[in-house]
């Protein structure tokens, strides 16, 4: 059986953009392939807008916490994928076994305009990271997503 893979989705609030990848990636990833955790250079809460457009594609990230990336200091990750230019740039150091990747999403916590406008906005976002999902998955776990 090969061997279980721990992912790590790093962003500077663990809010939006981690919350998302987090939950795209447990969605299509099985159990017994991998462990995703998500974390941010800070905690910024769940934030309620991705918990609701995350919920309208099917994913309930409802039960997630905003997570600082020193609890998981000694979890031993193949994978660190930073989604947004700032987590990348102050990211901590990890072991070399981990395989770090980076996709700079926008940021939909920082939307303006009516609540239809922002919630627009966050969608996008969630259909990028979705995307970016299925192509990380299909590459590196050799899974059709």
């Amino acid at each position: 059986m090969p061997h279980k893979k721990n992912v790590l989705v790093l962003c500077t609030g663990n809010s939006c953009r981690s919350q998302l990848l987090h939950g795209y990636l447990t969605q299509l990833l099985a159990a017994d392939a991998a462990t995703v955790y998500s974390a941010g250079i800070e905690t910024h809460g769940l934030n309620p807008r991705a918990v609701q457009v995350m919920r309208e594609d099917g994913v309930d990230i409802s039960h997630h916490t905003s997570n600082h990336v020193a609890e998981y200091a000694a979890v031993p990750f193949d994978y660190v994928i930073t989604v947004c230019d700032h987590a990348n740039e102050v990211c901590p150091v990890f072991p070399s076994t981990a395989r770090k990747l980076h996709h700079n999403f926008p940021d939909p916590a920082k939307a303006t305009g009516t609540e239809s406008e922002i919630l627009t906005q966050f969608r996008q976002v969630r259909d990028q990271v979705k995307a970016y999902a299925r192509n990380f998955v299909r590459q590196e776990f050799a899974v059709g997503a």
